[in-house]
């Protein structure tokens, strides 16, 4: 068994469908959803209609709760509003309600997934250095756990150390516990305009994160042509 575990889609299809692309050639046979679907880029509802359509675990990210509330949007920055008040505009009831209804914490399988931090999963906190990964291993009961929410693929090994590397493949080892960041489909953000997701290979007990070019124009007339701000166009082409 193989899993393939992404997130941070932000609603960008021509990376979504490189991914699975890429995943199906790595032989993958399951798939795992770490949300975030919508926001940002042009596809929000193509974007979650091809996950819902692959039937596998998904979580609930902020941007997903965003999108499927209709309360005011505060404490954003006005790319991330403009974003979301276009997104809740282009989803249907049954998009947003199915959004809603996301855990925000599942265990699939012998490992956990979440968005953002396992201490307080819907205060939507980012984990960027060992002393914010060591709050979450106290919530963590499996050996390893995927998020997202920082667009930066790292890992956090909890054992005799903790470290955090940003591009990796490493062994699961017996005895410990790994805090695992699968980076982002559709807006990363280390500088690296290239999708990224991971691999998770149960039989062989090794993790691995792939980055992989897609149809980058494609997306970016999209979002121009949706009438979304240039700069959501501009930042994919830099990874920031």
């Amino acid at each position: 068994m193989k899993y393939a575990i992404f997130g941070d889609i932000h609603a960008n299809l021509e990376a979504l469908e490189a991914v699975m692309l890429d995943a199906a050639n790595r032989d993958c046979t399951d798939f795992v959803c770490i949300g975030d679907i919508v926001g940002y880029n042009a596809n929000p509802r193509e974007c979650l209609e091809f996950v819902q359509n692959l039937g596998c675990p998904v979580v609930r990210g902020n941007h997903d709760e965003e999108a499927a509330l209709d309360s005011p949007l505060e404490g954003l920055n006005p790319l991330a509003k403009h974003a979301l008040e276009w997104t809740r505009r282009q989803l249907t009831a049954e998009n947003r309600e199915w959004l809603m209804n996301l855990k925000l914490v599942r265990q699939v399988r012998d490992f956990t997934i979440v968005h953002a931090t396992l201490d307080t999963p819907g205060n939507w906190g980012y984990v960027t250095n060992k002393f914010d990964a060591m709050a979450s291993f106290s919530y963590q009961f499996t050996p390893v756990c995927f998020y997202g929410h920082t667009h930066t693929p790292r890992i956090y090994i909890k054992g005799s150390s903790v470290e955090g590397l940003e591009d990796f493949s490493t062994p699961i080892e017996l005895g410990r516990k790994y805090f695992i960041n699968v980076g982002s489909v559709g807006q990363p953000r280390d500088g690296d305009w290239r999708s990224s997701y991971a691999t998770y290979d149960v039989e062989n007990q090794r993790v691995a994160v792939h980055r992989l070019e897609y149809d980058l124009a494609t997306a970016q007339r999209k979002i121009l042509d949706a009438g979304l701000p240039e700069m959501l166009a501009n930042r994919l082409a830099v990874g920031k």
